[in-house]
């Protein structure tokens, strides 16, 4: 019996053809798909019978394992509890896209390799299947990594129950591989990824700055930490906010005192605080200790690598418990002047120590 094959549009995938694809593999069946990449094979990982079936499909052994797919970057924490700030920096970097990772498992003294692909079809499917996906490339173990559909069909036309049609993939090479398990991350495959571009953002230290609206205070951190350090390629920071619900501008009299600075913020947008950005920071400070609180009820794991900026300046003796920097916002333009003078302070010395 042959495949069944179905048309999709790629830039945007018919909402019932991703669900019947959805429901093959829930159901434990086997469905052919296009990545950025190469078409690849997806069952539920969970599925012992539809494991079995795709490594009979495959011809592949019993020794190596399949990666999975994730639709969403803060998903990898459902299947690893790895922390370094090294693996974030990475999947920010280039997730969605062409790259596998793999890390420690959840599972004792396992790994899995896990991708987060840069292909709407492919993560439409993983993100309404609702279950963990193994997805290997769509082709017999040893062969080239099919481009099209028709190529994945030439050998395992009647041996999967669906084929999903995207057309030609975008890179036609299989994704690289990255092993976080061995100390430093190496690359294992080749792929549109080299070593370089893997050392070059692990590499650089990211320093992240949080207050509460990411209107203020942080942004006056990050915007004069990325002045005082200049053209570093070593370094740079980032502001978030921990209760930021929509993207706004910086305020006003934030941008004038910085603009007093010769510093532009004109472009900011501000940004909530994520498990993605706590992770990859090397170091994060805050503006308060309502703040550090806040961070470490969502991301205990940061505990060693969180500060409060003021400990950074000098503080005058019978200050030193006073240790919170101020919201300015709906103040005079003199208590922004202020805040940016202690936040400059603390900032000159961490460009200075790093």
């Amino acid at each position: 019996m042959k495949t069944k094959v179905i048309k999709v549009n790629p830039a945007n995938p018919e909402f019932e053809t991703i669900v019947d694809a959805a429901n093959v593999i829930r159901e434990g069946g086997l469905v052919i798909f296009p990545t950025e990449t190469v078409y690849g094979i997806a069952a539920d990982f969970n599925n012992p019978v539809a494991v079995k079936r795709l490594r009979e499909v495959k011809r592949r052994n019993d020794h190596k394992p399949f990666s999975i797919l994730i639709s969403h970057k803060g998903i990898i924490e459902n299947y690893s509890d790895y922390n370094d700030p090294r693996l974030y920096k990475l999947i920010d970097e280039f997730w969605p896209g062409p790259l596998t990772v793999i890390v420690p498992s959840r599972q004792a003294g396992e790994t899995i390799g896990i991708r987060m692909p840069d292909n709407l079809v492919a993560l439409r499917m993983v993100d309404q299947s609702q279950c963990t996906i193994a997805a290997p490339s769509a082709n017999l173990e040893g062969k080239k990594p099919p481009q099209t559909c028709q190529e994945a069909l030439q050998d395992l036309d009647g041996l999967v129950d669906l084929a999903l049609d995207g057309g030609p993939v975008e890179l036609g090479r299989s994704s690289s591989i990255v092993d976080f398990t061995h100390g430093t991350p190496k690359i294992l495959r080749d792929g549109e990824i080299t070593q370089a571009d893997v050392d070059k953002v692990i590499n650089k230290k990211f320093f992240l700055f949080v207050c509460t609206g990411n209107s203020c205070r942080s942004v006056m951190a990050e915007y004069l930490f990325n002045h005082f350090a200049g053209d570093r390629p070593d370094v740079c920071a980032m502001s978030a906010g921990t209760n930021v619900f929509f993207k706004s501008t910086a305020s006003a009299e934030t941008l004038a005192v910085l603009k007093q600075m010769g510093i532009d913020a004109s472009k900011h947008k501000s940004r909530p605080v994520t498990n993605i950005l706590l992770k990859k920071a090397d170091l994060i400070f805050v503006m308060t200790r309502t703040h550090r609180m806040q961070v470490l009820e969502r991301e205990p794991s940061v505990e060693q690598r969180i500060y409060l900026l003021k400990e950074f300046t000098n503080i005058p003796k019978g200050y030193e418990s006073d240790l919170d920097i101020a919201d300015p916002i709906g103040r005079s333009h003199e208590a922004y002047e202020e805040c940016m003078l202690t936040i400059k302070e603390g900032i000159e010395k961490i460009v200075k120590l790093i």
